[in-house]
């Protein structure tokens, strides 16, 4: 057995293990990283990357039946399924290289492809190499998470990590789970020549805030995906093709997508040889992304066990970076953290929805509103379909829901907005380059300030009495 003493040593190369070794190294520590199967993990090979690929291609052969509007005749799409998974494959290549081993060996990080298990407190096995590390990091992430439904067996059952491999459009794609995944997928595969077919056994998109999902859950339904809710798939048998049945209901179709949910990857890594506590949603611990029951070794994004997000992945890193590296004290927080789902019109969060708003802070909290149809460039565009919400408490936002066109851009004003603890003033104070979507932020601080100053009777009598003492 080779023996090597580093550092630092990741467990995973995918988004937060690739940030933490590359902030490592650059500031001089040894880092080794362990992964045992494709560098850039989920995000760049099966999720991320190639799910916005694949939503690009269904978004530009939509557009060509949408040209009436601006005076351009329609068209009918031509679409060749292969191709656009050739697109697909064409994107993961041209980002790839920001995430081989070629690049983060040409930055000092040693790179060693296998799967690491703990074989004590202090050290990891990886192939024939033992590493004995100052510090690990379980970067391991997650993969779908596939339920014991009676007769998966029987079937073929496409997950995101072979979705994307697949060359012949399915004639009639039914997806199992309504979250983002499937609800991604759904308008992706119709808008490429598929019947869709979503069946959820409680509420698609049931994360969001329920005002807006229903906007995006109704232009889905318009362009002909079929949403089942309520509807628990029981069992699953082979047709020809494959039938899903749930309770009283038995829909059939050509292909099967399984998209509820993820399952964090901490299987095969032997934690409790590192005494370190974990259960099935990842490593236990604080704040400090240090394990709660060995403090030498962190976990960073799926594998810490709360958000499932690859940025989260990322922000988990600049936290372990300035603690392991630079012995500094660093906390995570998750209220500042957006997600997006990428439909179109796309969906948006940050911070408290609406409703968590009204439960946490009852009277303190003022929601306004602006919508789509009020912002002189999504007139001139026609996407006026589309509504921010943003929750206000004491002058400061507390959480932001959108839906509409480039909700995903937008979210990030109010990002920023609440990792640094910015009043509304400062959205209102903003100057914003007009026409141009981001005029909608503004728009709504400014339905925070109206009523203070348009209809407020203090104001007017301070304003009259300014103006008879004006020279």
């Amino acid at each position: 057995m080779e023996r090597i003493d580093t550092d630092i040593c990741i467990i995973g190369a995918g988004s937060g293990g690739l940030s933490v070794a590359v902030g490592a190294a650059q500031m001089g520590a040894r880092v080794v990283l362990l992964e045992g199967h494709k560098m850039g993990g989920d995000c760049l090979n099966y999720g991320c990357v190639p799910s916005k690929a694949l939503i690009a291609a269904g978004k530009q052969a939509h557009a060509l039946g949408q040209g009436a509007q601006y005076g351009v005749a329609d068209a009918a799409p031509v679409v060749d399924y292969a191709a656009a998974k050739d697109h697909v494959a064409d994107v993961i290549a041209t980002i790839a290289p920001a995430d081989s081993q070629e690049r983060f060996e040409g930055l000092g990080v040693q790179v060693i492809r296998e799967f690491g298990r703990f074989i004590s407190k202090t050290e990891v096995q990886a192939g024939d190499r033992i590493i004995t590390a100052r510090r690990f990091v379980v970067a391991t992430g997650s993969g779908p998470f596939v339920p014991p439904i009676d007769g998966l067996d029987t079937v073929t059952v496409h997950t995101n990590e072979t979705i994307f491999d697949l060359r012949t459009r399915p004639e009639h794609l039914l997806i199992i789970g309504g979250g983002n995944i499937g609800i991604e997928m759904a308008q992706a595969h119709v808008r490429l020549g598929s019947r869709v077919t979503v069946i959820e056994g409680q509420t698609a998109l049931a994360k969001d805030d329920p005002e807006h999902s229903a906007i995006v859950l109704d232009r889905l339904r318009a362009e002909g995906v079929e949403i089942i809710e309520g509807a628990q798939a029981e069992r699953v048998s082979a047709t020809g093709g494959v039938t899903v049945h749930t309770g009283d209901r038995e829909i059939t179709g050509s292909h099967l997508l399984m998209a509820v949910g993820r399952k964090v990857n901490v299987e095969g890594l032997d934690l409790d040889k590192a005494g370190v506590a974990h259960d099935r949603r990842g490593v236990k611990v604080g704040a400090d992304l240090k394990s709660v029951s060995n403090k030498r070794v962190y976990a960073v994004g799926d594998a810490a066990g709360g958000l499932q997000f690859t940025h989260l992945a990322g922000y988990h890193a600049g936290i372990v970076v300035r603690s392991a590296v630079l012995g500094l004290p660093a906390k995570a927080r998750t209220d500042h953290i957006p997600w997006a789902t990428y439909t179109d019109p796309e969906l948006a969060q940050v911070g408290l929805t609406e409703a968590q708003a009204r439960k946490k802070h009852g009277r303190n909290l003022t929601v306004v509103r602006s919508d789509y149809a009020e912002n002189d460039r999504a007139i001139a565009e026609r996407r006026t379909t589309g509504q921010i919400k943003v929750m206000v408490v004491r002058g400061r936002p507390v959480g932001a829901s959108i839906v509409g066109h480039a909700a995903g851009e937008l979210i990030g004003y109010w990002a920023l907005a609440i990792a640094n603890n910015l009043r509304m003033q400062a959205i209102s104070n903003t100057v914003l380059p007009y026409p141009t979507y981001s005029e909608i932020n503004k728009r709504a601080a400014g339905a925070y300030f109206g009523p203070k100053l348009f209809e407020s009777a203090t104001v007017k009598r301070v304003v009259r009495l300014v103006q008879r003492w004006l020279p």
